[in-house]
């Protein structure tokens, strides 16, 4: 659902496995509601840490990134951007209208790549050989010269191509690359007077190619090439593709007679009309990955995967609240949007009334478990392969430049980091806007430690002593939940002095804290006793729990 608090929102607006988890499932078995982190148990992928590293902002929202080499380029609606820690208007702010660069090890601006589009940027693609950029959306000149709506730059130097220059007579939305093949979807109907509908190519010269498919109806909102580039991935709020063939928010078209292909997925997931869309599409050269929400229309709100040659549904997380972007690095699937319950894939469940979103997951790639259903909304995905949700939980706040109180809208990255794009302030309760990075805990400063804060907020749970015989003593205490380790370890304090015969490693997310309860025992009878816990994470970030009562042995 888009919006923070509603379903219908800014993408209504701006547009005016296997079957059986026995075939392929592996891990953790179908029960489990298996978790891991910076640290995680054997066999279980490792992700980002939370902890958001120094990073250029910008002043507005950023749809779309692409990471080449170590440069992230970002697209979106912004005109400034500043360093780290820097409040908007402060110091070393810069001009930075629509598009931005920035180093993705260091955060730092790549001030060499400094252009101007006169409209928001909707899409960022680079050539698989790293050597052109291509920029597509609202635009109708880049540095004060005339692009209709997409843009060439030349890397890693850069500059902006002057021989590429088709001219639509509309947004461009999604890019995609092959070779030297650039496929543009978007709500155009014609590229240099010659009909397109929605869908065009060109090659890196920027001359109209001869692929012609036809969207008949709805827009385009993502497109990815198949590993083998027979043929491309379209996804968007369609329902037919070339002349009436069905294709229900998703369909696959043929890169060299742009013919309809085999696309099982759009029989399962039917994201179309207004009311819904395939909002992200991406593959890792194995699989193809996609995203979907769902208002009054559809039937699919999370992550999913699928065979690029069939389309059929090797994975499929069914998870309530919009997700706008997913990325696939190694065994892990990060994703943005505001999925409020994913209970439907045994992980956390929503709340009521509807206080929490969390705007950014990461999940298995491997099938782990199973779907439940039906759910809620009656979707059926009963039994059908799907993923466990890790221990990776940045605490992202809503924007307010689009007005729909998002978070993150785009995702980049590489083996060491992942990026973040959008209209979020904050993360973490730390001032950050619009862009963020993370990296693995060899390189990241690994400070996100243990809380007890929740949302729904709740109250710090106390610390109870209570006597229950002579020389014994009933310990009560709650449990904390830290942003990416599941296993923290609990010491109990005894006047300050740690007790030996108690330390334990539980298992905690925001949504399962138990309460924990140890009974002391060979005290002298007649002293006095205080106790605290201790609780620390896998890096030795500690947090201290209140203190009890005295309570005499």
């Amino acid at each position: 659902m888009i919006g923070g608090n509603g379903r219908a929102g800014w993408f209504r607006r701006a547009l005016t496995v296997a079957l059986a988890c026995g075939l392929g499932c592996a891990g953790f078995g179908p029960g489990d509601a298996a978790l891991a982190d910076t640290g995680p148990a054997a066999g279980v992928p490792a992700t980002v840490s939370a902890d958001v590293l120094p990073t250029w902002q910008i002043n507005g929202v950023v749809w779309s990134q692409v990471v080449v080499n170590n440069t992230v380029y970002a697209t979106g609606s912004f005109t400034k951007a500043r360093p780290p820690g820097v409040a908007a208007g402060g110091a070393g702010e810069v001009t930075a209208n629509n598009i931005f660069a920035y180093d993705i090890t260091t955060g730092n601006r790549v001030s060499s790549f400094s252009h101007s589009l006169n409209a928001q940027g909707r899409s960022v693609a680079a050539s698989p050989d790293g050597t052109k950029l291509y920029v597509g959306g609202d635009f109708t000149t880049v540095d004060g010269q005339a692009r209709g709506h997409i843009a060439q730059f030349d890397l890693p130097g850069g500059t902006l191509n002057t021989t590429f220059k088709p001219s639509l007579n509309g947004g461009v939305r999604a890019l995609a690359t092959a070779g030297s093949t650039v496929y543009a979807g978007g709500p155009f109907t014609a590229v240099n007077g010659t009909a397109r509908t929605r869908l065009a190519a060109f090659n890196s010269g920027g001359a109209l190619q001869g692929w012609a498919p036809k969207v008949d109806d709805g827009q385009v909102w993502s497109m990815v090439v198949a590993p083998d580039a027979s043929r491309v991935i379209v996804g968007g709020s369609f329902t037919t593709l070339n002349g009436g063939k069905a294709a229900l928010g998703m369909g696959s078209i043929s890169t060299t007679t742009a013919a309809l292909m085999p696309w099982a997925a759009n029989t399962v997931i039917k994201n179309s009309t207004s009311g819904a869309a395939i909002t992200s599409l991406r593959t890792d050269g194995t699989q193809i990955y996609g995203s979907g929400y769902a208002f009054g229309a559809g039937n699919f709100e999370g992550t999913f995967a699928a065979n690029p040659t069939t389309g059929n549904i090797t994975l499929l997380n069914d998870c309530h609240g919009d997700t706008y972007d997913v990325l696939p690095i190694g065994p892990v699937l990060y994703s943005v949007g505001h999925p409020h319950d994913c209970s439907w894939i045994r992980s956390y469940p929503d709340t009521s009334p509807r206080v929490r979103w969390q705007r950014a997951l990461a999940q298995t790639i491997a099938p782990t478990t199973t779907n439940r259903g039906p759910d809620n909304f009656g979707w059926n995905y009963n039994g059908r392969p799907a993923s466990s949700v890790l221990q990776w939980f940045p605490q992202l706040a809503a924007g307010s430049f689009t007005g729909q109180s998002q978070g993150a809208w785009s995702l980049a990255g590489n083996s060491s980091y992942v990026a973040l794009g959008g209209e979020f302030p904050r993360i973490n309760g730390v001032a950050q806007q619009g862009l963020a990075r993370m990296a693995v805990s060899a390189i990241a400063p690994n400070k996100m430690g243990p809380t007890y804060t929740t949302n729904p907020p709740r109250t710090v749970p106390p610390t109870t002593a209570t006597r229950t015989a002579s020389g014994t003593v009933k310990v009560i205490f709650g449990t904390a939940w830290d942003y990416d380790n599941e296993s923290l370890t609990y010491e109990l304090l005894r006047n300050g002095t740690v007790v030996t015969a108690f330390t334990r490693s539980i298992k905690t997310n925001f949504w399962t804290v138990p309460g924990q309860t140890y009974t002391d025992t060979g005290l002298t009878p007649g002293t006095s006793y205080v106790y605290q816990v201790r609780i620390k994470d896998l890096f030795g970030n500690a947090l201290l729990s209140p203190k009890s009562s005295a309570v005499t042995a």
